[in-house]
C-alpha cells in the first residue's frame, strides 16, 4: 500500500468530518511557513516580508549574535545530544551552571530546568498536588496549567478572572464537602491573551491565610518586567519566601526550555516526583549556552527591557484612544478584541495586505466570542514601525463601529 495516499482507513474516517467542522466555524488552523529569523521587528512568511507583531521575541535576542556564538561554540566542545534523562546522565556541566545563575537571578535556593516551558507548568503542577489535594485556578490560565491540572488528578476550582475573592468562595465551598489533604493556587503572572497582570499581592495574602501553596507562571513576564526582570512577581514586590515560579527560556530569553525557581527542598523534590522532568531527555547543553548568553544580556542591559515598555505604553495609548478594545493590556501584549473569529480573520488578513503580522487568536485559545488580534511587542521595533502600526490600525478603526 501506498504510504502516502490521502485515502483514510474507517478507523480515522471522523478526521475529516471534525476538520470540515472547524473550517465551517472558522476555527481550523493551517501552518505558516517562517523563511527567516525574527531580526529588526520584521518577518518572512509564506514568501512574504511583513512587520512582525506575532513573535514573543520581546527583547529581540532570539537571533542576537552572543546567543549564535555561545550555541557555536557549545556544540563544539560538548556536541549536539544529551543522549540521555537528567537524572540518568544527560545533565552536563551547563545545564547545572545554567541551574545556578537562574536560581541566582531569580533569588531563589535553586532552579530545575525542563524540555518547555508547557513540560515545566505540567511538571511542577503534578508534583505539588494530587488526589485528595485542591488546585485553585484562574479561568484565563495557560493550556499548560490546564492540562497540569488535569493530569494531577486533584480537585480543581476555577476561579473568576483575577477575583480573589472568589477562590475564596470556591475553597469556602470544598472544604464545606471535604478538607483537603493540601491547596495550591496558580496562576499565570502575566495573562498571555490578555497582556494583564495576576493580582499577585492579593494571591499571596490569600495563600498565607488558607496554608496554601502558591504557583505562579512567569512565562511573559521574565526578563521584561521587574527592575531587574525577574518577572510579574518582582514588577508587584510580592514575598517570594512561599512562591514557586515557573519561566521559559523561549520569549524575551530568545532561546528554548523551561524552568522551575523555588525553595531547594521544592526542587529537589521535582526531581523526584515530576514525570515531565525524570521521563525527558535533557536539552542539549548548546541550548543552555544560549540560554546562559540571554540570561547575562537581560542583567547587563536594562534597556532592552525599560525601551520595551516605554514603547508598550506609547502603543496601548494610541490604540485606546483610537476606540480599540484592548482588554485591559498593561504591557507589552496587547490584545484587540474583535468578537468573532471570522471578523478578527478579515482584520488580520487586511493587516498582512498592509505588510502587517497580526496574528488572529481564536477559540480555544480563547473564550468564545472573544476572539481578537494579539500584537505582540518587541524591543527590536523601531519607533517608524510602531507609528506605522498605529496608523494602519487607526484607519481600519474608522471604518468599524463604535461598541
Amino acid at each position: 500500500m501506498n504510504s502516502m495516499t490521502t485515502e483514510l482507513s474507517p478507523p480515522f474516517a471522523w478526521i475529516a468530518d471534525e476538520l470540515k467542522r472547524l473550517e465551517a466555524v472558522q476555527l481550523r488552523r493551517t501552518q505558516r511557513l517562517r523563511e527567516s529569523p525574527h531580526s529588526g521587528g520584521l518577518v518572512q512568511l509564506d514568501g512574504r516580508q511583513l512587520l512582525d507583531f506575532g513573535s514573543n521575541d520581546y527583547l529581540g535576542l532570539a537571533a542576537d549574535s552572543n546567543l549564535i556564538d555561545a550555541v557555536r561554540h557549545a556544540v563544539g566542545e560538548y556536541g549536539w545530544g544529551s543522549g540521555a534523562s537528567p537524572l540518568v546522565s544527560g545533565y552536563g556541566v551547563l545545564h547545572r551552571r545554567l541551574e545556578r545563575e537562574l536560581a541566582a537571578h531569580e533569588q531563589v535556593e535553586a532552579s530545575a530546568l525542563l524540555p518547555t516551558g508547557f513540560a515545566a507548568n505540567v511538571a511542577a503542577i503534578t508534583a505539588l498536588a494530587g488526589p485528595g489535594d485542591l488546585i485553585l485556578s484562574d479561568e484565563l490560565n495557560h493550556a499548560s496549567i490546564i492540562d497540569g491540572c488535569r493530569l494531577a488528578r486533584a480537585s480543581v476550582g476555577i476561579f473568576r478572572h483575577g477575583e480573589v475573592s472568589h477562590a475564596a468562595e470556591l475553597l469556602a465551598g470544598y472544604k464545606a464537602r471535604s478538607e483537603p489533604r493540601r491547596i495550591l493556587i496558580v496562576t499565570d503572572g502575566l495573562f498571555s491573551m490578555d497582556g494583564d497582570f495576576a493580582p499577585l499581592p492579593q494571591l499571596v495574602d490569600f495563600a498565607a491565610s488558607a496554608g496554601a501553596m502558591l504557583l505562579v507562571d512567569e512565562a511573559h513576564a521574565t526578563g521584561v518586567w521587574g527592575a531587574e526582570g525577574r518577572g510579574s512577581c518582582e514588577q508587584l514586590q510580592i514575598d517570594l519566601r512561599n512562591v514557586v515560579r515557573v519561566g521559559t527560556l523561549s520569549k524575551a530569553l530568545g532561546s528554548l526550555g523551561g524552568f522551575i525557581a523555588g525553595p531547594q527542598l521544592v526542587i529537589d523534590w521535582i526531581r523526584n516526583a515530576a514525570r515531565p522532568y525524570i521521563f525527558s531527555t535533557a536539552q542539549p547543553e548548546a541550548i543552555a549556552a544560549a540560554s546562559l548568553a540571554a540570561l547575562r544580556m537581560v542583567q547587563r542591559e536594562p534597556h532592552r527591557r525599560e525601551e520595551l515598555r516605554e514603547k508598550a505604553a506609547w502603543v496601548r495609548a494610541e490604540l485606546q484612544s483610537q476606540g480599540w478594545d484592548l482588554c485591559g493590556s498593561e504591557s507589552q501584549i496587547i490584545p484587540l478584541r474583535i468578537g468573532s473569529s471570522g471578523e478578527a480573520l478579515r482584520i488580520a488578513a487586511e493587516l498582512a495586505e498592509a505588510g502587517l503580522f497580526v496574528p488572529a487568536i481564536r477559540p480555544p485559545a480563547v473564550p468564545e466570542g472573544s476572539a481578537r488580534l494579539r500584537l505582540s511587542l518587541s524591543w527590536l521595533h523601531s519607533g517608524e514601525q510602531l507609528q506605522r502600526l498605529v496608523d494602519t490600525l487607526g484607519r481600519l478603526a474608522s471604518r468599524r463601529p463604535r461598541a
